[in-house]
């Protein structure tokens, strides 16, 4: 007998109604492209953000360089972002032309402002504000920094969705915002996004607008991808701890039957062919069904969060950030001397703990040198990565014990 892996990045929003919806939707290639899915993910996003406008796109990245594009931020422009990041947040400012400018982070694993002041110049158009995991950062510095200097503020929502700063809505503070709808994220639809910008913004907002209609679908066999991933990683977990499970996953990877979160191409500075292009309606379908358990995910999270912090109080070795106010902890971070040793324990164990900002910019792999990062320039976000490991937290407090247990 063994024991169902459990991992905070392989699918980890699925349910059998998501898998059911992918494999009717697989037989269903009309409805694929074009739909009213697309128009009713925008018109969920426009009402829970009141008071701004909402563009989908087939990534949270494709939203990103839109919102830049309708800012008319390109080349001469610095675009303040974070380290401690992955490789997606700065390849967009760099396929908008523009230069992105790495800030280091503060306590709350998000966008120090006293590192900022340091770095912003007259070049400067924005200042991109993270979220790391679901922690809000200090807006009201931000905003205050943003007002002073005249910057764009764009709020990275990507692990942020249903998060709160004082009361408020995480997305809601700046100019604009974008949501990632990954594999990982808040809510899944394996690939997609949405791009917010203030209505007060009419022009922008009809630039941005404009910038989608000029944009192609992905192809059918991208689609085909996304939507075989629910259906095949229902199989790939159950049997993930008998060697079988691995291989299918290897086996689909290589077939090209997959896709990887981050394309090898990102990796090194480039852009894929896929992005950006628009959101495909059987990808929307699937957001839409995620969407109705956005409340049950994040209360999940919050509940598991607190019981790590109870269970691990006497631990040695083992440092946390603490339970924030209106964080949603789409993973918990901790800080450990030997990250590499906890995640090979824990795995033994069949829990897979997540590696997410392991390296300054993530994932492994990444070109420094051709995305402009220079080593020893945010020295708190590489001591952060050389320490973290992050928890699972949409799971059962039956399955936290397991992972406690797995470390300690």
């Amino acid at each position: 007998m063994f024991e169902q892996v459990i991992s905070c990045s392989l699918s980890p929003n699925t349910e059998p109604d998501d898998v059911w919806l992918a494999i009717r939707s697989i037989f269903a290639p009309w409805t694929w492209k074009n739909g009213e899915a697309i128009e009713q993910a925008e018109k969920w996003f426009k009402e829970y953000f009141k008071g701004f406008e909402a563009v989908s796109f087939n990534s949270g990245r494709s939203a990103m360089l839109a919102i830049l594009k309708a800012f008319n931020i390109g080349v001469g422009d610095e675009v303040l972002v974070q380290a401690f990041t992955c490789v997606a947040v700065p390849n967009s400012v760099r396929w908008a032309e523009a230069t992105p400018v790495y800030v280091d982070i503060d306590n709350t694993l998000n966008l120090s402002i006293a590192d900022a002041e340091t770095k912003v110049t007259y070049k400067t158009k924005a200042i991109v504000v993270q979220h790391t995991f679901g922690i809000p950062a200090y807006m009201d510095q931000i905003v205050a920094f943003t007002k002073k200097h005249k910057l764009y503020l764009i709020e990275d929502c990507a692990h942020s969705l249903g998060a709160r700063y004082k009361g408020k809505k995480v997305g809601m503070f700046g100019d604009a915002a974008f949501f990632s709808f990954g594999r990982d994220k808040v809510v899944s639809s394996v690939f997609g996004g949405m791009a917010l910008i203030n209505q007060k913004s009419k022009i922008k907002n009809q630039k941005l607008k404009h910038y989608q209609e000029g944009l192609p679908y992905p192809s059918y066999f991208w689609i085909f991808q996304q939507l075989l991933h629910p259906i095949a990683f229902s199989f790939i977990l159950l049997l993930y701890d008998v060697i079988l499970g691995k291989l299918l996953l290897v086996l689909l990877q290589k077939l090209r039957l997959l896709s990887f979160p981050v394309y090898p191409q990102e990796k090194q500075g480039t852009r894929p062919n896929d992005f950006p292009a628009k959101f495909p309606n059987a990808l929307a379908a699937l957001l839409m069904k995620q969407l109705t358990k956005l409340g049950r995910y994040n209360q999940t999270r919050r509940s598991i969060v607190q019981y790590y912090e109870l269970a691990m109080q006497k631990a040695k070795g083992i440092r946390s950030v603490g339970v924030r106010d209106g964080a949603i902890f789409l993973r918990y971070p901790l800080f450990v001397s030997d990250p590499l040793h906890a995640i090979a324990l824990a795995k033994k164990r069949s829990v897979l703990l997540g590696n997410w900002y392991t390296h300054v910019i993530d994932p492994n792999g990444v070109d420094y040198r051709m995305i402009g990062y220079q080593k020893g320039t945010c020295p708190k976000a590489e001591e952060a990565a050389g320490h973290i490991i992050n928890l699972p937290t949409r799971i059962s407090k039956a399955t936290a014990a397991r992972v406690i247990a797995a470390l300690c």
